[in-house]
């Protein structure tokens, strides 16, 4: 049927076709960005199994990935416990990060002089690495859960810092000035520009802090190396290692990086609750 025999305007024709080509193409879309990886994990899970099998590798130098599940399974009642110690330290550090990087971030755009003293210092901290201080803080902190805390907060708090003062200090020059001529106050700066126009950066700071907190958290562990009931999966895969259990230190090794995605995970749906509706970085465009 030709556009004459409907009636129908050549344009509202090739309207309707750009929205069905639209609509398709989100569909795939979306449908490829849960299939492809599922698909790609699949196959280098079988990869992993395959090359197990077919050269024979035992089981204390390569486990197959089924072997790991089944240990992860077996051993619950060691690892998990170890693990919400972990995620105890990772959360409580993220928590400290975000309040002492915001707060910071605030005061450094807010004091020009505060800034050029203090942020030499937090540069030092973050380039310093935490495996060669956090022996010291061990020596001179005595408690074992604030010295934990603060390895891992010495590593997230930066990216916070850093992304909200650029994020604080990335408001339009054009709003500046038209505050400037409203007479608007300090705080009224902050609280109704400044804020708003920082915190993508926050959040994509955020993000970045959320997987170095639980980084923070296994080397602080790592280096304190001290067992027990509240030991968390550094010290597990450290006694597995010991011990020749390869199996449990790779079930270990994938609690972790699960934790680490599902941390992510949540700090991007935070993201995109808050931004959705008015960022360019969260409105979905049509393609």
């Amino acid at each position: 049927m030709t556009i004459a025999e409907t009636g129908a305007p050549a344009a509202e024709v090739a309207v309707d076709l750009e929205e069905q080509r639209r609509a398709r193409n989100q569909r795939v879309e979306k449908i490829g960005r849960w299939l492809l990886p599922v698909l790609v994990m699949a196959a280098a899970i079988l990869l992993w199994d395959r090359i197990v099998v077919w050269n024979a590798i035992p089981k204390y130098i390569l486990p197959g990935p089924f072997l790991v599940i089944q240990t992860l399974i077996q051993d619950a009642g060691i690892l998990f416990p170890a693990l919400l110690v972990t995620l105890e330290i990772t959360l409580m550090a993220l928590s400290v990060a975000v309040i002492g990087g915001a707060g910071l971030a605030i005061l450094f755009t807010q004091n020009r002089w505060v800034e050029m003293s203090f942020y030499p210092f937090a540069v030092i901290l973050q380039v310093t690495p935490v495996v060669s201080v956090a022996p010291l803080i061990f020596i001179y902190v005595s408690n074992r859960l604030v010295g934990l805390l603060l390895c891992a907060w010495l590593v997230a708090f930066f990216p916070v810092l850093s992304n909200t003062t650029l994020g604080l200090r990335s408001a339009d020059h054009n709003l500046r000035d038209m505050f400037s001529i409203y007479g608007a106050t300090r705080w009224q700066r902050l609280r109704y520009l400044q804020i708003p126009s920082a915190l993508p950066y926050f959040l994509g700071g955020l993000r970045i802090a959320g997987g170095l907190s639980l980084i923070g958290a296994v080397v602080a562990e790592y280096v304190a190396g001290t067992g027990g009931i509240g030991s968390g999966l550094a010290f597990r895969i450290l006694e597995a290692g010991y011990r020749l259990n390869i199996p449990r230190m790779f079930a270990a090794l994938l609690l972790i990086a699960f934790t680490g995605v599902a941390i992510f995970a949540v700090l991007s749906f935070i993201s995109h609750l808050l931004l959705h509706k008015w960022h360019e970085s969260a409105v979905k465009r049509e393609t």
